[in-house]
């Protein structure tokens, strides 16, 4: 019996390979005629608050987008540029390949599996399509929630959706947005997952000096599981 409940993961970069902006985006930009340079300024400096939902439905955020860049796009190149993105965001996301048999191994032992991201209106439409879907019994989107990790509302979210307390659940990130100290702060234990292949993760308020219980690979977490003492009393 396994002294947790439920394991908690990050999307990007923990259940996926590390996130780099592939050149499809350059098919977002060539929509919106500007450079790729310009549009990645813009959705950097902007990613919380598009995380958050600040700007409305997909299509109001890319309107906002196309106006910090000067553009005022018809509802035709709007929609160019929307679907360009989603494809960019689609080629840019690849699965861990043990993804998939962690989480089978987990739930063979009985916990519940959650995704806890900060993302924008794309993973949403995505995560459904993939593999993992039908392997995660709940999944908490900032962009849906509108609060972004370490808040500690959309981890809360998640419990409450598994049913379970936060002292009973893993939780599983690359470390992005502080969300290893979010998860330990409500009394989560928190794992690190630090995959080579992170070493030119795109992330955003890096945790860089973590200390605690860290892994490399995901089929790591069922063995820590089994290695976990079941409290007594």
């Amino acid at each position: 019996m396994s002294a947790y409940h439920a394991v908690l993961f990050d999307f990007y970069g923990t259940l996926t390979l590390s996130t780099r902006r592939g050149p499809a985006h350059a098919a977002v930009a060539q929509a919106l005629g500007c450079t790729t340079e310009a549009l990645f300024a813009v959705l950097d400096r902007s990613y919380y608050e598009r995380a958050r939902g600040l700007y409305g439905s997909a299509e109001e955020t890319m309107r906002w987008i196309a106006e910090q860049l000067g553009v005022h796009p018809s509802p035709r190149t709007l929609r160019a540029a929307l679907a360009a993105r989603n494809q960019a965001m689609r080629a840019d996301t690849t699965l861990r390949l043990d993804a998939v048999p962690t989480l089978r191994a987990l739930r063979r032992r009985g916990l519940a599996t959650a995704v806890v991201s900060d993302c924008t209106h794309e993973l949403p439409a995505l995560l459904p399509t993939l593999p993992v879907a039908g392997l995660l019994d709940a999944r908490a989107y900032s962009v849906e929630i509108g609060r972004c990790k370490p808040d500690p509302v959309i981890y809360l979210e998640a419990c409450e959706r598994l049913g379970v307390q936060p002292s009973d659940c893993l939780y599983v990130g690359d470390g992005g947005s502080q969300e290893l100290t979010g998860a330990a702060m409500l009394g989560m234990t928190p794992v690190r997952l630090a995959a080579p292949d992170l070493a030119h993760h795109l992330i955003f308020n890096a945790e860089t000096d973590w200390t605690g219980l860290t892994v490399t690979a995901l089929t790591e977490l069922p063995l820590l599981v089994d290695r976990t003492p079941v409290p007594v009393g």
